[in-house]
């Protein structure tokens, strides 16, 4: 558990430093304004990616031990294309982009699509490591391209959209190869394959896209009433702030898949609890560490626009700390079948959104996009909390950190550091 873990944790480090620089380069050549197209773009593929992973997103790592590779493939496939063609239609009246735009959204999204089929057959398969390394393959491809563009033919949001082709089209390629090896196994299925890739998809998918909703909701508000301009500098922010969820995701991605391919109820909980405790500690002290560097370096590293970032941090810190748990919680509730209380809870989450953005974001700018997303998150994990605590008959003592946790984790650690050296 701990190789997975730290092998995680250090792919997303790297990938967030990547998308980092992203922001960087296009901060300084295209301003906050390229930096709000930037951020339309990747919200317009994520839309669409929602979509698409009713059947081909993270259902599959449930159901890949169960099923096989085969008899999940060619469903997967087919539904991306339909979707991108589905995508494709929508856009022409209603776009999630500047018109001009649309198509490469489309397009990128579909790329991006069969790519996350075949990272997540990989990640059912526990093959965690090969994971890893290919997105990190990615954001590294997407940087050099990016600025290397930049540089040949002069600053333009299109250099960010062609590298950002070939940075998908080549992950799709390199995880498709992989992906083939020991695609022969073929196993008993209790219900009709497109059924249950429905089942498991669509709900994670709903839960997704509620979530997605209480992510970036915000981002349309701001763009409508305070222009791309404030839209650039928040979308800046929301990935400083994520970057708290880097340990969290890591270890819910794992969780993810090792409490798929258990069946013991008390093994699974026990491990939740232990990472739980580990996400929410980490994310807190990333979140401490971004509030204390000096906003000068945030204007430095990603250009003199971009200010008055602490504020709008501090107030997104509570929602953070919350979102940490939850990135622990949802993998374990996807990972035993009970993806609905996912879905219940981003829809919570959304209620608070709605109300609270229409009034706050108007008024108040990107200090009320930050409390609204606070309050989002926070009411998304309570609700995902009592469901754990009630489903597993745990108190909510155990949530707080003791001694017995660390003992567990150095075992846990010196068994793992005996298979590397056995």
């Amino acid at each position: 558990m701990i190789r997975p873990v730290a092998g995680t944790v250090a792919a997303r480090i790297l990938v967030t430093v990547l998308n980092l620089l992203l922001i960087v380069i296009g901060g300084h050549s295209l301003g906050v304004s390229g930096l709000g197209l930037m951020s339309l773009i990747v919200l317009g593929v994520t839309i669409i990616l929602l979509l698409n992973h009713v059947v081909g997103g993270g259902g599959l790592v449930y159901l890949v031990p169960r099923y096989g590779v085969q008899s999940l493939l060619m469903p997967a496939y087919a539904w991306a294309a339909i979707t991108a063609a589905v995508a494709y239609t929508v856009q022409l009246f209603v776009p999630l982009v500047p018109q001009e735009l649309a198509v490469h959204v489309v397009f990128l999204a579909f790329l991006q699509s069969l790519n996350s089929i075949h990272l997540n057959v990989l990640l059912g398969r526990e093959r965690i490591a090969l994971q890893n390394g290919i997105l990190v393959a990615g954001s590294v491809i997407q940087v050099v391209a990016f600025a290397a563009l930049i540089r040949s033919d002069g600053a333009g949001i299109m250099d960010y959209v062609w590298a950002t082709y070939l940075a998908h089209g080549t992950t799709a390629l390199i995880s498709g190869a992989f992906m083939l090896f020991g695609t022969a196994e073929r196993k008993a299925a209790n219900e009709p394959v497109v059924r249950a890739l429905f089942r498991q998809g669509g709900l994670a998918q709903m839960a997704n896209l509620l979530q997605l909703l209480n992510y970036r909701f915000s981002y349309y508000l701001i763009e409508r009433f305070q222009g791309l301009g404030t839209l650039g500098v928040f979308s800046v922010t929301t990935q400083l702030a994520e970057g708290a969820w880097l340990v969290p995701k890591s270890i819910g991605g794992v969780l993810y898949s090792k409490v798929s391919n258990l069946e013991e109820a008390a093994r699974q909980r026990e491990l939740t609890l232990v990472l739980y405790k580990v996400a929410v500690i980490v994310g807190a002290l990333f979140s401490l560490s971004l509030l204390i560097v000096p906003v000068a370096f945030y204007s430095w590293v990603f250009g003199p626009e971009v200010r008055g970032l602490r504020p709008v941090l501090a107030c997104m810190v509570p929602g953070l700390l919350a979102m940490s748990g939850s990135q622990v919680l949802s993998h374990y509730l996807s990972g035993t079948g009970r993806i609905h209380h996912n879905t219940i809870g981003s829809g919570l989450g959304l209620l608070v959104t709605l109300p609270v953005g229409f009034v706050l974001i108007p008024a108040h700018g990107l200090i009320g996009a930050a409390i609204t997303t606070s309050a989002a998150y926070t009411a998304s994990v309570a609700y995902q909390t009592v469901v754990f605590l009630r489903g597993t008959s745990t108190s909510w003592l155990e949530l707080l950190p003791h001694a017995g946790d660390g003992r567990r984790v150095l075992k846990v650690w010196k068994r793992a550091r005996e298979r590397l050296l056995g």
